[in-house]
């Protein structure tokens, strides 16, 4: 086997390679910055003429951060004019597309250090969390006119609210609430999120009166976990509006009163009563579970599921072929895993606005993949649904 005549080394030759890009960077902007200089003063470098405007008086270094590598311009200084280039901005010591990325790595999911040590190897520089927190609120501003983007022009008739707890740096915690719809078209869409939520009628009048401000319009059915004052807001604000009781967060509340040991048995019965096929069947099974869990000696698992089962049939009222995407909040758990994945690399936040940006970030990229562009159901079948109905009036 012959000898190796000639070896490489890779690492030599990329950074060879970097440093002749950043040089080349580095020569073009100051040729650039040169360029302008004599446009502005009507002559060259030492040239004297009778249209020569103001006077040179030597150049400044200016360091400014680009994705080929720290690059150092000489502004040019003059006398008797000014100078303002209109290659970079004024204070501006990074590219635009440095700074894009900075803020494209954070709100995916990158920590702070882990930003700073990305920074330095990519372009030989560390960038300071201060840095990083200024330019998230520059980007904070097109966030909030994605929230508060008008919902006008089409119908939503399901709608899914949920909330999310964050932690604060000084203790405790505060909620986002999270809305989405299927829209008229069938495809899921993220209509906006609210920070400071409680669980009072006002903090929901609020927020439901915020939605139909921007255009929230044909809602037939909100499903949600039960709260007395969301029901009572909902009443106010979306009075055509029915209800429907996450059977999920049902099922968890009748565990919480249910033995461990107990609990697979009580879930299957439960899961029996909403895989009949009408309201009236569901009905009747239900029926049968509460006398069965109270031979069972589970008087409070049979007063829950008693007290409450109406709330979560409330889907049979719609499509058949609906039945599975209404009947849970499972279509926002999605989203709230998402969320949660992001804002666990934080940990907690100074305060609710930061968390709530955060939150609006992720939303806004989850809702422009796949997940906002496959369609979720045929709402043909609510259509007809609607029809019939009126007919039958």
């Amino acid at each position: 086997m012959p000898e190796k005549i000639v070896q490489l080394n890779e690492e030599v030759i990329k950074g060879q390679i970097k440093e002749l890009v950043r040089g080349s960077v580095e020569e073009t902007l100051n040729e650039l910055l040169e360029a302008e200089v004599q446009k502005l003063t009507q002559a060259a470098r030492y040239e004297r003429n009778e249209q020569r405007q103001g006077y040179r008086s030597g150049h400044y270094n200016r360091n400014l951060t680009t994705t080929s590598g720290d690059v150092t311009l000489k502004v040019p200084k003059l006398k008797g004019i000014s100078f303002e280039t209109a290659i970079i901005e004024r204070y501006r010591r990074r590219e635009s597309s440095v700074e894009e990325a900075l803020v494209e790595m954070y709100f995916a999911g990158v920590s702070v250090r882990r930003v700073e040590d990305i920074t330095e190897a990519l372009w030989g520089s560390k960038v300071s969390p201060s840095t990083i927190s200024e330019l998230n609120k520059k980007a904070y501003v097109h966030i909030e006119d994605w929230r508060n983007r008008p919902l006008q022009g089409r119908r939503y008739p399901y709608v899914y609210v949920d909330g999310i707890y964050l932690r604060r740096n000084w203790g405790g915690e505060f909620e986002n609430v999270v809305a989405i719809a299927v829209n008229e078209d069938g495809y899921r869409e993220v209509l906006g999120a609210a920070e400071g939520m409680k669980e009072d009628k006002a903090s929901w009048v609020s927020f439901f009166q915020w939605l139909r401000g921007r255009g929230l319009d044909g809602v037939k059915l909100i499903v949600g976990d039960k709260c007395l004052g969301m029901l009572e807001a909902l009443g106010e604000v979306f009075p055509e509006a029915k209800y429907q009781r996450c059977t999920v967060h049902f099922y968890r509340n009748v565990f919480s009163v249910t033995p461990r040991s107990k609990v697979k048995l009580v879930a299957k019965m439960l899961k029996v009563i909403h895989a009949q096929e009408s309201k009236k069947a569901a009905r009747e099974k239900a029926k049968a579970v509460v006398e069965e869990l109270r031979a069972m000696k589970l008087k409070e698992a049979a007063k829950k599921v008693e007290d409450g089962i109406e709330e979560t049939l409330t889907y049979c009222d719609f499509p058949s072929e609906h039945w599975t995407r209404i009947r849970t909040n499972n279509v926002i758990e999605r989203l709230n895993r998402e969320i949660r994945r992001r804002t666990r690399v934080v940990g907690s936040f100074p305060d609710g606005n930061s968390a709530l940006m955060l939150v609006c970030a992720r939303l806004r990229h989850v809702a422009g993949t796949q997940w906002g562009n496959k369609k979720y159901m045929n709402m043909k079948h609510l259509e007809v649904s609607i029809e019939d109905a009126s007919i039958a009036g």
